[in-house]
C-alpha cells in the first residue's frame, strides 16, 4: 500500500497573487492500493468515482508515464474544509501525481510534479508549497515553472480563522478587474519584495506594510461576511491580516503567541460558529512511502 500525506496550503498571501503560497501544517493523508474495482472513500459519494481529483491526478500521472491506470482502492483521510481557500485541490492532485509515480516506482522530481500539477491546478501558488513545504513563489516562464523557495522567521504566529460558509473561486475571480494602472502593478511588485523580506526575518512592522493588497483582495473581501470584524480585531492587536486563497479562510500573522491567542479568544466570542485556531508552517512538503 502507498501512503501518502500532502500539508493544506494557503495561496497568494496578499500582494502575492497565483505566484506565492505558505504550507501549513494540516496534513492530508491519501492510501492506494490495489483493488478489483475503482473505489474511493474519505470524500461525498458524488466522488466517489472516476471524476475524482485524486483518481484523475493519479491518471494523468499513468499518461506522463506511458502506464495504463490500474484499478485500485483509494482511501482519504482530510481535516481540510472544502472551498475554504486553504487548497484542498491542491493537496488531491499533488497526492494523486506523487502516488502514480510511486505505484510503478518512477517517482517524479520535484521539478516534474510542479510541473504536471500546474498543468492540473492552472496557477503554481497552490501546488508548489504542497511540493516543497515552507514559503514558496511559483514563476510561470516560457520554459515551464520555476520555484524558488525561502524559509518563514520561526517568532512569527499564524492564526487561521475559517469561516462557516464557502467561497466559490469562480465567483472570486469574476470580482476582479480586467486590467490595472501602472501605480497598483508597482505596488504590488514593489510589496511583494517587502512582503518576501518580512516572513524571512519575521519582522512584523515591515509585514503590515507589504500586506496591502491592490489587486484583489479589495473585490474578494466583499465575498466575506464579517471581514471588518476580523480586520478590527486584527487592527486591535496589530496583528497582519490577508485572504487565504480566494476565501473564505483568512490568515492572521503576529509575532507573539500571546497575542495570537488573544486575537482568538476575541474573535471566538465575535463568531462563534467559525472554527480559529493556531496553525504552523509545513516545512516538508509532499511525503510518500509504502507501508
Amino acid at each position: 500500500m502507498i501512503k501518502v500525506t500532502v500539508p493544506a496550503t494557503s495561496a497568494n498571501l496578499g500582494v502575492g497573487y497565483d505566484c506565492l503560497g505558505l504550507a501549513l501544517a494540516l496534513r492530508v493523508t491519501f492510501q492506494f492500493q490495489p483493488a478489483d474495482q475503482l473505489t474511493i472513500t474519505g470524500c461525498p459519494e458524488q466522488f466517489q468515482n472516476e471524476t475524482n481529483l485524486v483518481y484523475r491526478a493519479f491518471a494523468a500521472g499513468c499518461e506522463a508515464l506511458g502506464k495504463a491506470v490500474p484499478t485500485m482502492k483509494i482511501a482519504i483521510d482530510s481535516p481540510i474544509p472544502v472551498s475554504r481557500g486553504l487548497w484542498s485541490s491542491a493537496t488531491c492532485i499533488v497526492a494523486g501525481l506523487a502516488a502514480a509515480g510511486e505505484w510503478f516506482q518512477t517517482p517524479f522530481t520535484q521539478n516534474e510534479l510542479v510541473q504536471l500539477a500546474t498543468d492540473i491546478e492552472g496557477h503554481p501558488d497552490n501546488v508548489t508549497p504542497a511540493i516543497y513545504g515552507g514559503l514558496c513563489a511559483g514563476v510561470q516562464t516560457d520554459a515551464g515553472i520555476s520555484v524558488l523557495t525561502y524559509p518563514v522567521a520561526d517568532n512569527l504566529a499564524f492564526l487561521a480563522i475559517v469561516p462557516d460558509f464557502t467561497v466559490s473561486t469562480d465567483e472570486a475571480r469574476s470580482l476582479l478587474p480586467q486590467s490595472v494602472s501602472y501605480a497598483t502593478a508597482t505596488h504590488q511588485i514593489s510589496h511583494s519584495l517587502l512582503l518576501v523580506r518580512s516572513l524571512m526575518t519575521g519582522n512584523l512592522l515591515d509585514l503590515q506594510l507589504a500586506l496591502d493588497d491592490r489587486l484583489h483582495e479589495p473585490y474578494r473581501k466583499k465575498l466575506i461576511a464579517n471581514y471588518d470584524v476580523v480586520a478590527e480585531a486584527c487592527d486591535y492587536f496589530e496583528c497582519s491580516l490577508y485572504i487565504s486563497g480566494s476565501g473564505s479562510t483568512l490568515i492572521a500573522i503576529t509575532d507573539d503567541a500571546s497575542t495570537r491567542g488573544m486575537l482568538r479568544q476575541k474573535l471566538m466570542k465575535q463568531l462563534p460558529d467559525w472554527k480559529i485556531f493556531p496553525i504552523a508552517i509545513d516545512t516538508a512538503g509532499v511525503q510518500v512511502e509504502q507501508v
